[in-house]
């Protein structure tokens, strides 16, 4: 359970270079993603306010660049692209092409309906955000529950629609290798 280290930790990394960390943190909401699970689970105020399933990296875990791997430990939400885009809305260098896709449209695997970007807040995943790790709509939606990305959190586009209006810049990701832990549990984790 090496992952569950209190965010305690994390929060004194951050006070000693507060510059690094321009996006203030959002201590009421958290998200906590289950690589051998596949999901991930939106907490707020300490209660769980729901889980959906997602999919990380095929190719495995790590910040590493080239290898399109899944990072793991805390990070934090930067950014949200997307919030007025139609559901199956294209993003092709974060900005919408116009397209629009269905879920498991045929031949094509582009990022789509929003983007929340993130930044790792420890040495293992410091590359995280010049790497683009999202968590993002995919029309591959009957890969959802199986690792299948490359590097991103990938969700259901309705998913993401509901989860972005949810988080606030700020939100706190923590991405476990472990099964996800009761909202309990987690709060424990915290302190």
């Amino acid at each position: 359970m090496r992952m569950f280290r209190p965010l305690a930790v994390i929060f004194g990394l951050i006070s000693v270079a507060p510059a690094l960390f321009a996006t203030q943190l959002d201590t009421s909401n958290r998200l906590i993603i289950s690589v051998r699970d596949q999901k991930l689970m939106l907490l707020r105020d300490g209660g769980k306010v729901a889980t959906y399933p997602v999919s990380t990296s095929k190719f495995g875990l790590g910040d590493f660049w080239g290898r399109m791997t899944t990072p793991l430990g805390f990070l934090q939400i930067v950014q949200k692209i997307g919030d007025n885009a139609p559901t199956g809305a294209v993003f092709h260098n974060r900005h919408w092409t116009g397209e629009i896709l269905q879920p498991n449209a045929p031949g094509r695997d582009p990022i789509v309906t929003r983007i929340i970007w993130l930044r790792g807040l420890e040495m293992a995943n410091a590359h995280a955000f010049s790497r683009c790790i999202y968590i993002h709509g995919t029309p591959q939606e009957k890969m959802i529950g199986r690792p299948a990305s490359y590097g991103c959190i990938r969700m259901r586009s309705n998913d993401v629609a509901a989860l972005f209006s949810r988080v606030t810049l700020g939100t706190i990701v923590q991405i476990v290798p472990d099964h996800l832990p009761s909202a309990k549990q987690a709060m424990r984790i915290i302190g």
